[in-house]
């Protein structure tokens, strides 16, 4: 493994530079590279991998390989029809065309020429299993484990994945492992499984802040920079990028800010633009977002809409036609041990399981549960009629608090006081009074629970909940009849409030084929790319799947790091359609 990520001395020229390190970015920059290209990466903050690294890693690639070699069906033509289904709107059928197309070239050129290795999850159901196209596994792919120590010195660039998301100060844990975790004490082979992951982490930690068997989105992060690193692609820390260089109507390079004053860096090929989005830019947010979606972002702070303001001021047009501005989840807030505010998207682990439900400020149920986090904030939106404030809990009781914890709090927690005490987690003794502390009224919030229970004991439900196998995944399989629900009955009660964010934004540059954006008419700029959530969502701020954000944006990392080996500004056309 090379030994340099931040060069000492960075030339003026390269062949390409990629703004930006999260996932979109170091594909662009990993593929030039490995089609012969010198590369230079400019980075914002202090690490790479952005909202990657902290994410679930998944990457939706319909009909890819590693789900052929592993028994699963899958067409270009289903994925077509599913998608034809869950993303109706026009705008970008090329783009998604394109995508379903040359997704699997991409994985398979990513796991040929470089450090990215990927396995398909067998069973994981696309979000709206009962349309027609749509496939119960294999079209997601998840990160093979990485061993971080791999990475040296540099290791300490990846961006660590959330502390919520480890267990003992930093040992990340697969899919695979999390229920063997649950069953320790009751089964002997879950014990030993469990007994040999910590005692693999605790020798890891003689060597390292953190556990260096690196899972998830961390561990897609760490492959893709070891990828850079192994190709020599410089890596520039803590460093804004001021504007993009225009000659001629074609982007030459960038202007950074250094201790000793500006700095222009040319580039021969071309310069893609993978920032991260907008999530993390109120003037953005308030153009764009309904006002209830409030202020909170899941997504890495890095994502400030820097790239997308250079390129517009370069002359690149935005997207306008789309479903959501963003990719939405419900999240619970609270302060972290060190004062800073911490935000637990709650996507996957909680709100499926029997035993929960979710209630509006009238104490009333208003969604089912266990659809994706993207539909549940889209009925957040809807019930507070787009209004920002509208509280909302998630209700359990003291069975479900033990068995499945809650947001951040984890399974089998006896230690309940701090997140009492803070306000993060609410605690009575009756339906009644949790009520009357979240002020709700009680016979509103009894009536709710109580008409619930009433269907739960026979494994029913109002909203249907556990009616499809992909709400039946993430519920208890253990649990019958339905593994979504299961009566709230055990004193003492909790309630949690959640709110409204986003994973990350949908609106960005409009862009061609190859990811080659395009200027408000729709020609194409020469020289300039995107990829990521700075690229317009080609599925119109739908989420079909698990992985739709990490899927275009490595499939379109590789095709602008492959249009820039084949020559960027010199192979440019003049006009192209995004739609």
């Amino acid at each position: 493994m090379p030994q340099q990520s931040a060069p000492v001395s960075v030339p003026d020229t390269y062949d390409a530079i990629v703004i930006g390190a999260g996932a979109g970015g170091m594909t662009a920059a990993a593929v030039a590279a490995a089609l012969g290209l010198r590369v230079l990466v400019i980075e914002k903050t202090e690490f790479v991998g952005g909202t990657t690294a902290w994410s679930g890693g998944m990457v939706w690639i319909p009909a890819n390989r590693n789900m052929q070699a592993a028994g699963l069906a899958d067409t270009r033509a289903d994925a077509k029809q599913y998608l034809a289904a869950t993303v109706p709107e026009p705008d970008n059928r090329n783009l998604r065309d394109t995508f379903l197309q040359r997704g699997p070239e991409a994985i398979s050129f990513l796991e040929q020429h470089t450090e990215v290795r990927l396995q398909p999850v067998k069973v994981y159901p696309d979000y709206y299993p009962d349309l027609p196209g749509a496939t119960a596994g294999g079209r997601v792919l998840e990160p093979v484990m990485y061993d971080g120590s791999r990475l040296s010195a540099h290791f300490a660039r990846l961006r660590p994945p959330l502390p919520e998301f480890t267990l003992f100060g930093g040992m990340m844990v697969n899919r695979v492992d999390i229920p063997h975790l649950r069953r320790v004490g009751r089964s002997l082979r879950s014990t030993i499984r469990a007994t040999k992951l910590v005692a693999a982490y605790l020798w890891q930690r003689l060597r390292s802040p953190r556990g260096t068997s690196l899972h998830l989105g961390n561990a897609l992060a760490g492959r893709l920079y070891a990828s850079l690193l192994t190709r020599g692609v410089d890596v520039l820390f803590g460093t804004d990028v001021e504007a993009l260089i225009v000659e001629n109507g074609a982007v030459r390079g960038i202007r950074i800010a250094t201790d000793s004053g500006r700095r222009s860096i040319f580039a021969r090929r071309g310069v893609v633009v993978a920032t991260g989005g907008f999530s993390h830019d109120p003037e953005m947010r308030r153009t764009y977002f309904p006002a209830a979606a409030g202020s909170i972002s899941a997504a890495s702070a890095g994502g400030t809409g820097d790239g997308l303001r250079l390129a517009v001021a370069a002359g690149a047009g935005m997207g306008s036609k789309i479903a959501d501005a963003a990719y939405w989840v419900p999240v619970s807030l609270f302060t972290r041990s060190d004062g800073d505010r911490g935000v637990f998207p709650h996507t996957v682990t909680d709100r499926a399981k029997p035993g929960l439900i979710a209630v509006n400020a009238d104490g009333q149920r208003f969604v089912n549960e266990a659809q994706s986090y993207h539909e549940f904030v889209r009925a957040m939106l809807r019930d507070g009629n787009g209004q920002d404030g509208r509280r909302f809990y998630l209700i359990c009781d003291s069975d479900f608090l033990w068995t499945y914890g809650l947001g951040r709090i984890k399974p089998f927690t006896r230690r309940r006081k701090h997140y009492i005490d803070s306000g993060e987690l609410i605690e009575a003794a009756t339906i009644e009074s949790l009520a009357t502390v979240i002020s709700i009224e009680p016979n509103a919030l009894a009536s709710t629970v109580a008409g619930y229970n009433e269907r739960a004991r026979l494994g029913d439900d109002a909203f249907g909940r556990g009616s499809n196998i992909y709400q039946r995944f993430l519920g208890d399989a253990g649990h019958a009849p339905n593994p979504c629900v299961a009566p709230i009955e055990r004193a003492p009660f909790y309630a949690l409030p959640v709110v409204a964010a986003d994973l990350g934004t949908a609106i960005g540059l409009r862009t061609d084929v190859d990811a080659r954006v395009l200027d408000v008419v729709g020609n194409v700029i020469p020289g300039l790319y995107a990829c990521g959530n700075d690229m317009n969502s080609i599925m119109n701020g739908n989420y079909p799947g698990p992985g739709i954000t990490l899927g275009p944006a490595l499939t379109f990392g590789y095709l602008a790091g492959r249009h820039l080996a084949q020559g960027g500004i010199a192979s440019s056309a003049t006009k192209e359609t995004a739609s």
